[in-house]
């Protein structure tokens, strides 16, 4: 017998509390997919699902929330490390920075990219009704990173050697280089964690991730106050700290899910290490284009932050506000990007292309609606940011003025956000990848490098109309994609993903 129809306001997604036990998996199932619960094959892909702009909206404001302060939480983990070494003193500040930054480039980003994968495979897995596919892609995921950590691994034990090479201030590259080779011994469950995170999001729950993070963004300032201050570590306590925290993360998720969330459980299989290490190849298909596309865009503001050196001091400390304030203002776009990929991908997996056309839609006007808050955000407050910064007057009028090129750099990265976003959910990173990379590296840097140090000699402001112009180029060009590609295809390679 066919299953009822979906109404318009029926969300994908499965509500998720703490510990909702007894709610009926299978009733839910049934009138969202047409499964049994107990049948994984037995989802009836010809149910048309429906939605609105309505639904759609309501359902990115109820899972962002958490989603956004999350994601908020963990980047508290930089700020306090960097925050700790400043007040150890100004060369430890310096180590602080330039570890954060090589971490971030050679490793942090690769495991991001790499768990985009998940967004694709997870929420398309949940979906078509394959609910233990999704954690036995996390399994996958788990055992890619612990190999790829080996040459991570290799490059951050060699790191004080190598920043000696690269950096002038020897002392602070060594100081940099034991802090990443501590570092190191919490990488791996940082990146399981990620791809925990995915276990619980592809069922429509963002509420675990955001209970753990709750629960570790304190002890991690209670592990910097011990271990630096208190037990008198210095610079490598605060290293150590970091360590303690990522590797408690995927254990008080794991801990989470089994006492508190375990409707979360439907979706993982058992432990099935032969499996895991089978059929790799889609994931790894997904994966490389991933890691393209993160590593390009945080390799590109990190080399215009170096270029930024070379403007002098009041420059370089503007350069230092300008991203703290544009990183912190991503993480409002990026975390609602990824509810809106889970909500995709659901609808991709499933085949329900009229109800994944409305929310591809809706999405994009509601992206257009954070992009132009964060303009006037941005542009309204301007000479407030800089005064919160610092209280250098030219480092402010800098700043001031520069604030509005980067705010329109933020309206244009938040429609990218989306477009990147709903590419993982439709399991085509790939164009992403390219994309981002053409832009960035064969235009917008050039731009900004012409800008800047050449003859017309705009100063840091050159320097932001290159990748605000990049920015803006992507998000048209990722926009017409959407909009003229074959959504069939898409539907055909998720069912080609299947097992």
């Amino acid at each position: 017998m066919a299953a009822r129809r979906p109404s318009e306001t029926s969300a994908l997604l499965s509500d998720h509390g703490i510990d909702d036990v007894r709610r009926s998996m299978a009733q839910i199932d049934q009138r969202l997919y047409g499964t049994t619960g107990e049948d994984e094959t037995a989802v009836d892909k010809d149910i048309d699902i429906e939605t609105t702009w309505k639904a759609e909206t309501g359902l990115l404001a109820r899972y962002s929330g958490p989603l956004i302060l999350t994601y908020l939480l963990q980047y508290s983990f930089t700020l306090v490390t960097v925050f700790v070494a400043g007040r150890l003193g100004t060369k430890e500040l310096g180590a602080a920075s330039l570890a954060t930054m090589t971490a971030n480039i050679t490793g942090l980003c690769v495991y991001e990219g790499l768990a985009t994968s998940l967004d694709t495979l997870t929420s398309q897995a949940y979906g078509n009704g394959k609910k233990h596919l999704v954690g036995l892609h996390v399994q996958r995921m788990s055992l890619l990173v612990c190999v790829v950590t080996i040459p991570i691994g290799a490059i951050w034990i060699c790191s004080p050697w190598i920043l000696s090479a690269l950096v002038p201030e020897k002392d602070e590259a060594v100081l940099a280089g034991t802090f990443m080779r501590i570092y190191l011994l919490g990488a791996p469950a940082w990146a399981i964690f990620e791809a925990g995170k995915r276990l619980c999001q592809a069922q429509g729950d963002f509420t675990a991730s955001f209970v753990v993070i709750a629960i570790c963004a304190p002890l991690n300032i209670l592990w910097n106050w011990l271990l630096v201050f208190h037990f008198k570590l210095g610079f490598a306590g605060a290293a150590w700290a970091v360590v303690i925290s990522n590797n408690l993360q995927p254990i008080m998720l794991a801990l989470y899910i089994r006492f508190f969330a375990r409707s979360n459980l439907q979706c993982w299989p058992g432990l099935d290490l032969r499996r895991a290490c089978q059929n790799l190849g889609p994931m790894v298909k997904l994966a490389l284009p991933g890691v393209l596309m993160t590593l390009s865009e945080w390799l590109a503001f990190d080399i215009l932050t170096i270029a930024a050196g070379h403007l002098g001091e009041a420059s370089l400390a503007a350069q230092s506000v300008l991203v703290t304030v544009a990183v912190t203002m991503y993480h409002i776009p990026f975390p609602i990007s990824i509810a809106a990929s889970t909500r995709f991908g659901h609808l991709i997996g499933h085949g329900a292309l009229d109800a994944a056309r409305t929310a591809w839609r809706t999405h994009y006007i509601i992206f257009i609606c954070i992009g132009t808050f964060d303009v006037v955000v941005l542009t309204s407050c301007r000479h407030a940011i800089a005064a919160i910064f610092t209280s250098d007057d030219a480092v402010r009028a800098v700043v001031a003025a520069v604030i509005p090129i980067a705010a329109a750099a933020q309206f244009f990265d938040a429609l990218l956000a989306i477009s990147n976003g709903l590419l993982r959910g439709m399991g085509r990173q790939k164009i992403g990848g390219w994309v981002n990379l053409g832009v960035y590296y064969l235009f917008a840097l050039p731009l900004s490098f012409f800008l800047t140090f050449g003859p017309i000699q705009m100063g840091l402001g050159g320097l932001w109309i290159g990748p605000c112009s990049g920015l803006a180029g992507a998000s048209i060009m990722m926009a017409a994609y959407m909009r003229f590609t074959d959504w069939e295809k898409a539907v055909e390679d998720a069912r080609a993903r299947e097992e």
